[in-house]
Order: C-alpha cells, then sequence, then structure tokens
C-alpha cells in the first residue's frame, strides 16, 4: 500500500520516499494505527472551539475541519492569530487533524479552475499551519455526474494533473471522493483516475455509503480502492418509502463496522476512520450536532473494542 498521510502522534517512518517528479521531494509516512474521528461538516452551528471539545469530551481522537468557502475554518476567514490560536486547541486536546474537508471541483471553465488551484494552495497551507508536525489530507469530491464519466474522465486527469503540482508543492496529500452522483461514482473509474496521475500526492477518499447505492459490496470495493486510499469517511443508508438518504453510520444496521475495520487493518490502512454527517441529516428540522456525535460514538466505538483497535470506554 502506497505511504499515507502524517499523524501527530505515534508514527511509523515509511520505509522509504516514493519517486516523485523532479520538483517533489519524499511522500507522506505511514501513520501507526487507525484513527477514530468526527468531521466538523456536521457541526457547523457550533464555534469552531466548542466543537473541538465536544468531540474531544465524546472519546474521539481526531476531527475533520470543514474548510469550504463561507464556513467557519476557511482559510480566508482564519488569520494569523486565529490559526495559532486553533492549533493551541487541537494540541491541548490531543486531538489529531487527519483531514481538511474542501469542496473543490474539476468540471468548471479554466478561470475557475485557476481560482480553484490558488484555493488548494490556501488550504494546503492553512493545513501546514494548524498541524506543522502531521500534515493533514485535503478531501473534495470533484462534481459532475454519473453518466458524464466517459465524456470528462481524461479532462479531468488534465486538470487533477494540475492540482498534483500544487499537492507536491505544498507536501500536502490531497484525496479525491467517489460520489454516488458525481462523474467520478464507481470504484474502479476512481482507481483508474488516480492511476493516471500516478504521484503519492493525488490519493482517493474511501466511503463505502456511496457504493452500497449501486449494490457494490464492501469487500470488492475496499479491495479495489484501498491500495491508493489515504482518508476513510463513515455514513449509512437507509430505505423508506421508496426513498433512500443517508443517515448516522450505525443507524441502519446493514454494515458489519467491525468486520469493515479489520478488512482496513489487514489491507495496511493507517489512516482515521471519520463520521460524515450527510446535509440529508444535518438539514433537517431539530438535527442537534452533538446529539448526532454522541450517537455516532455509541454505534461505532464497540466496533473498534472488537476489532482490537481501542479500548473499552
Amino acid at each position: 500500500m502506497l505511504p499515507d498521510q502524517f499523524t501527530r502522534r505515534g508514527f511509523l517512518q515509511a520505509a522509504g520516499a516514493m519517486a516523485l517528479s523532479a520538483a517533489a521531494s519524499a511522500a507522506p509516512s505511514l501513520p501507526a494505527k487507525i484513527g477514530f474521528g468526527f468531521s466538523l461538516y456536521g457541526m457547523k452551528s457550533l464555534k469552531v472551539v466548542q466543537a473541538l471539545r465536544v468531540c474531544a469530551d465524546i472519546g474521539y481522537s481526531s476531527v475533520e475541519l470543514a474548510c469550504l468557502k463561507d464556513w467557519p475554518c476557511a482559510p480566508e476567514l482564519l488569520h494569523k492569530p486565529e490559526r495559532a490560536a486553533l492549533r493551541t486547541e487541537l494540541e491541548g486536546l490531543a486531538l489529531d487533524l487527519p483531514c481538511l474537508m474542501e469542496n473543490l471541483t474539476l468540471l468548471v471553465p479554466d478561470e475557475q479552475h485557476r481560482t480553484n488551484l490558488e484555493r488548494l494552495k490556501n488550504v494546503c497551507q492553512l493545513g501546514h499551519d494548524l498541524s506543522p508536525d502531521a500534515t493533514p489530507i485535503v478531501e473534495t469530491v470533484l462534481g459532475g455526474k454519473p453518466d458524464q464519466w466517459e465524456t470528462v474522465r481524461e479532462q479531468m486527469v488534465v486538470k487533477l494533473r494540475e492540482w498534483e503540482k500544487v499537492a507536491a508543492s505544498q507536501q500536502t496529500v490531497v484525496a479525491i471522493k467517489a460520489h454516488v452522483l458525481g462523474a467520478l461514482h464507481t470504484p474502479q473509474d476512481a482507481k483508474w483516475l488516480v492511476q493516471q496521475v500516478g504521484s503519492p500526492w493525488i490519493r482517493l477518499v474511501y466511503d463505502y455509503s456511496h457504493f452500497q447505492r449501486q449494490h457494490l459490496t464492501l469487500k470488492e470495493s475496499l479491495a479495489t480502492m484501498l491500495p491508493e486510499t489515504a482518508f476513510v469517511h463513515v455514513k449509512d443508508n437507509l430505505t423508506a418509502d421508496g426513498k433512500t438518504e443517508f443517515v448516522l453510520p450505525g443507524d441502519a444496521g446493514d454494515i458489519d463496522y467491525t468486520e469493515y475495520l479489520k478488512q482496513l487493518r489487514d489491507g495496511g490502512y493507517r489512516g482515521a476512520l471519520v463520521v460524515e454527517v450527510s446535509g440529508q441529516v444535518s438539514n433537517k428540522p431539530g438535527y442537534d450536532p452533538i446529539v448526532a456525535a454522541k450517537r455516532c460514538y455509541k454505534n461505532l466505538q464497540p466496533a473498534f473494542v472488537k476489532a482490537g483497535l481501542r479500548v473499552e470506554a
């Protein structure tokens, strides 16, 4: 499996550097364990510091910050003093920062593409400022629609190679996510896309919920993507009255998370498994981010224990 992103605590030094282009240096190092985190994408209504403290109090070992435009952790909203304070808070709470969430699409006009490249650079810099000894991944979906894949995939390769130049120069892994409603939506195509770029700085996000909707098995989809995977999101699907929606992980009850974690571990994955609360959940009336975070922890913590990855809380 290719080397993965840095972690702040207890990382293993990679056996050796991977070859990059002439302008790039050593590839990212391999973390020592599978972390358990919560994405602040599901906590937009809370102050960032409050959200961090909630996650630490619940028992999560890591968080993902949502850095989308107009969100509390957008790079343009966090200046040097705010970044220093946030870094201090993360360190004081012993929370790892494995990933920053963005929403940059590839299928855009050239002018917007150039803007996205600059934004990607800024998010990478934010990661260095918040966790200089353990550079977080930047993860994003790519946009488009499923029926566009065959006509846009070569265009996506060209533009993704330009993303790679930014990622390599910033020494930051950029992980792209296959989405059931996006042009990139299958495990095989996700693997193909990153292999066309051929760089350890461009990797994949694995989120089984998007493949479950396509009636693909966990075992087969994970086997396809795991060698290229740098980050894992989790959530469930639930079908009611003929309509399928994302729900909190563990709420549907049809994913064996103990086996899921064992497959990740045995396959060599040493990144973070992070809860992502879909907007289909968080946008509903009465949604409470703290209740949701506690519920997700209660749903998944036993699986970590059974898989031998965490001790009983």
